[in-house]
């Protein structure tokens, strides 16, 4: 099971690492508001970790030939029995857990750092850009 859960930790990160992208650059393109930027970035940090827990979720009702994990698996790792498919599931739901704690973390700091941008009185009129209302 440890070849399992050290390719479903691949699969997934490539995954969470290419969402992650699009946010950064979604971020990047308020990067005129620096509050705007980290609230934009944490809904979608929130967003993606709803994704990741519905994904947990349903682990256990998908089946593991219809996941990217059964594609790298050797032949005699994939799971042929219903105990094997059971923890292959429970691998793939704990993967897809640790994945979304992580994005409700980075969802949570984002979040705080906007706040804190706010608190400070950062916005576009401090800094000296003009916004067209």
């Amino acid at each position: 099971m440890e070849t399992i859960r050290q390719i479903a930790f691949v699969c997934v990160g490539r995954a969470v690492g290419f969402g992650t992208l699009a946010i950064a650059c979604i971020m990047l393109s308020f990067a005129f508001s620096p509050p705007t930027a980290f609230r934009a970035g944490a809904l979608l940090a929130l967003i993606m970790a709803g994704i990741l827990i519905l994904k947990a979720h349903y682990a256990g009702r998908q089946q593991p030939k219809h996941t990217e994990v059964w594609l790298y698996l050797e032949d005699g790792l994939r799971p042929h029995d219903a105990e094997a498919r059971r923890r292959f599931a429970g691998v793939l739901r704990e993967t897809y857990g640790r994945f979304a704690a992580g994005a409700l973390a980075a969802a949570c700091c984002m979040f705080f750092v906007s706040v804190v941008l706010v608190a400070t009185g950062l916005d576009t009129e401090s800094i000296g850009l003009v916004v067209a209302r």
